[in-house]
């Protein structure tokens, strides 16, 4: 039997989250009982809502009791089944948590296609991030052609898909981002039309309003608090405002309160939020579309792939700090 590599959580975090957080630890892998398979971790993702399954939880899940593996989803290749309809070489997708050589029901696995996309690909442009930014512009944000749409942390994880999604659908797209690397990729290579450095402007409502001349159809937040608010200031009639992440608020000392949320209400706009989990049977409608974007060019997904389980903590960190570019993942094995 392998030896499993596990980092468990030890302390709640307060503020960002890192390494002083966890601790390695190394126990023999277990061997499958009915029903089961052991795994190898070849990939694992690195998202926002680990920080709050670190500490009190949220609404819909419940917080990571302390000395207990870090939860984090990813792919896998089986080495051992005794499921029915799984075997040895089959790559699934599962919530893995951080260990190198988990052993999980089959119930918990979904096979991927490798038809549709590479490993790389269904950790990246298949992955949930992407499918994300498909159900929130979409389904939330009643995405439709010749929107101004603007996105905030795009050249994240399920930002970058978001960009791209719109301006496949002919919108006009502008971009927040933190940096002028970040910025040219959301604007070279993403294909926004407009950008806005939010670290290099003392007045972000100021910079929207340059970015978006005549005002947004539709905010993809993945930022919330100052970020937020800024945009709901140049909203247009009928507006929309997808509600998906947070992430400057999800380490923050004190919660932003959002003050202009009577622009909502004066424009006659809709503010939602949603979790993707809730459009499981759907995944598959999401990740057809994808696939086929990603055979004519027109989508991409950079990653930035951190390389072994040791630098999962790390990588956490790196998020929370906004010094990814692209989606965060951690290769584990090859």
């Amino acid at each position: 039997m392998p030896t499993n590599q596990r980092w468990l959580l030890t302390a709640r975090p307060v503020d960002i989250p890192g390494p002083q957080h966890f601790v390695a630890d190394a126990v023999p892998a277990r061997a499958p009982h009915a029903g089961e398979a052991l795994l190898e971790t070849l990939y694992l993702s690195i998202d926002p809502a680990m920080r709050s399954w670190m500490s009190a939880g949220t609404l819909y899940q419940q917080a990571i009791p302390l000395g207990e593996v870090m939860r984090g989803g990813g792919i896998a290749r089986v080495l051992e089944s005794r499921a029915e309809g799984l075997a040895a070489g089959d790559v699934v997708q599962a919530r893995l948590g951080w260990q190198s050589h988990p052993t999980l029901a089959a119930r918990y696995l979904q096979k991927i296609d490798l038809g549709l996309g590479t490993i790389e690909d269904w950790i990246g442009p298949l992955g949930l991030s992407a499918v994300t930014a498909y159900f929130g512009l979409r389904d939330i944000g009643a995405l439709r052609p010749n929107d101004r749409v603007l996105v905030s942390a795009a050249a994240g994880g399920v930002g970058q898909v978001a960009v791209q999604i719109a301006r496949i659908e002919a919108c006009r797209v502008a971009a927040i981002a933190g940096g002028a690397e970040k910025c040219a990729y959301a604007r070279d290579a993403l294909g926004a039309h407009a950008t806005i450095d939010y670290k290099a402007e003392a007045d972000l409502s100021a910079a929207i309003a340059r970015a978006c001349p005549d005002g947004i159809d539709l905010y993809f937040d993945n930022v919330g608090g100052a970020t937020l608010d800024a945009a709901l200031e140049h909203l247009r009639e009928n507006a929309r405002v997808v509600l998906c992440g947070r992430i400057s608020q999800t380490a923050a000392a004190e919660p932003y309160g959002i003050r202009n949320l009577g622009k909502l209400a004066a424009v006659h706009g809709r503010m939602q939020g949603f979790l993707v989990f809730g459009y499981h049977a759907r995944y598959d409608e999401a990740r057809t579309w994808l696939a086929a974007r990603l055979r004519d060019g027109s989508l991409r997904q950079r990653l930035h792939v951190l390389e072994g389980l040791a630098q999962a903590p790390l990588g956490l960190r790196m998020l929370f700090r906004g010094e990814n570019m692209g989606k965060l993942v951690v290769r584990v094995a090859s």
